[in-house]
């Protein structure tokens, strides 16, 4: 049986449908605010927790620390640059065979998964190549 959705869980749920790409609480809360939404930032930050329960917002937290926010509508995984931030997307999932082993041998259904890798972007290792030492 699914969960009744609050009035703020739906005005948050329909306002990631519309834009359809990750966005922080704080950037949700202002993006409300400018469509005339009354919601204040705790209620965000309740409904956001309260649909990520309910399997149907994923969150994905930088390596700044900031969270992001979406609707769970396939996985994603990203190549993510440690020194300027810049995520790229990528589409191959070397896990999917391992998810379904794990929902069968331990009776649990996955809503989604994340993959991320860490390094340092073309241009910034161009930037911050070491010269070889002898």
């Amino acid at each position: 049986m699914k969960a009744q959705k609050t009035r703020s869980q739906e005005k948050i749920f329909h306002l990631l449908k519309t834009l359809a790409r990750s966005l922080s609480a704080q950037d949700l809360y202002v993006e409300l605010r400018r469509r005339k939404q009354t919601i204040g930032l705790a209620t965000v930050y309740r409904s956001l927790e309260a649909l990520k329960l309910q399997g149907v917002v994923q969150v994905r937290t930088l390596p700044s620390g900031e969270s992001l926010y979406s609707l769970v509508q396939q996985d994603q995984h990203h190549l993510t640059c440690v020194h300027c931030g810049q995520s790229i997307p990528i589409d191959e999932c070397p896990v999917h065979d391992l998810e379904e082993r794990l929902e069968q041998s331990h009776h649990f259904k996955v809503y989604y998964h994340t993959l991320e890798f860490f390094g340092l972007c073309d241009r910034c290792h161009s930037l911050h190549r070491e010269p070889l030492s002898n």
